[in-house]
């Protein structure tokens, strides 16, 4: 798990070179909308909105301050825009709302663009990922097969969600958490059989927590993360990406 685990966090910081480092390209089909978005300028404010129980990319850290491997490299843009970074944790479910009123400028922490193509404007795409199942090691579950009559965790709006449409109706329940979190100490607990979710972030909380989780051999999605922004708004995606 550890080897696992290193291998994603380098994969995860290799990209993060890559993807500040690029030029910008529009890779969505969108078009804009009827609010006119415009450039920042030096000493703007940059406001990344994002779930801060989604580790290793947005979370609070030892120190009581937000960190994660996406915020930093949304600090690394302010830098070099000279814009003022400011971080501000959602409630996941209510992120649109804040990017349609103004309150965040994007929303950067490990979002999905797969199925979600359409609804905002899109960075390029800069890391790959997974959906899976965490269970608990003792609980007999080796395939997804095995979850049939079980409980699942998952999170609310979560890309996990939307891929588990089909063979969710073989479980006995899917519920619905506010955060990942919740669900591994429901999984930790016995109150539920397994955690659908990022294999980023799972393989990161197994190795941290010291838990007697395991990922299952079984991909529910393949999806990419990207950064995502008001739709119409390239101005700004543009800048993010120069």
């Amino acid at each position: 798990m550890k080897k696992r685990l290193a291998m994603v966090l380098a994969v995860t910081l290799l990209a993060m070179t890559v993807f500040v480092g690029c030029g910008s390209k529009d890779n969505s089909s969108d078009k804009s909308s009827k609010k006119e978005y415009t450039e920042k300028k030096s000493g703007d404010k940059f406001t990344v909105g994002f779930d801060q129980d989604f580790p290793p990319m947005g979370f609070v850290g030892d120190d009581g301050e937000y960190t994660g491997f996406d915020l930093e490299l949304a600090q690394e843009v302010c830098k070099r825009q000279g814009w003022k970074y400011v971080a501000k944790p959602i409630a996941w479910d209510s992120k649109d709302a804040e990017l349609k009123s103004g309150g965040i400028d994007c929303i950067w922490n490990g979002f999905t663009m797969d199925g979600r193509e359409d609804k905002y404007t899109w960075s390029k795409p800069y890391l790959n990922n997974e959906q899976v199942f965490v269970v608990r090691k003792d609980s007999g579950i080796k395939s997804e097969k095995d979850l049939e009559g079980k409980v699942v965790d998952v999170q609310t709006d979560s890309s996990a969600q939307a891929a588990l449409k089909d063979l969710s109706s073989t479980f006995g329940n899917l519920e619905v958490v506010a955060d990942y979190n919740t669900g591994l100490m429901n999984l930790e607990s016995g109150s539920a059989d397994a955690v659908a979710m990022d294999t980023v972030v799972a393989a990161y909380q197994i190795e941290k927590r010291k838990a007697d989780f395991t990922i299952l051999d079984y991909e529910i999605a393949a999806e990419e993360y990207g950064v995502g922004f008001a739709k119409g708004n390239k101005a700004v995606r543009d800048q993010v990406e120069s």
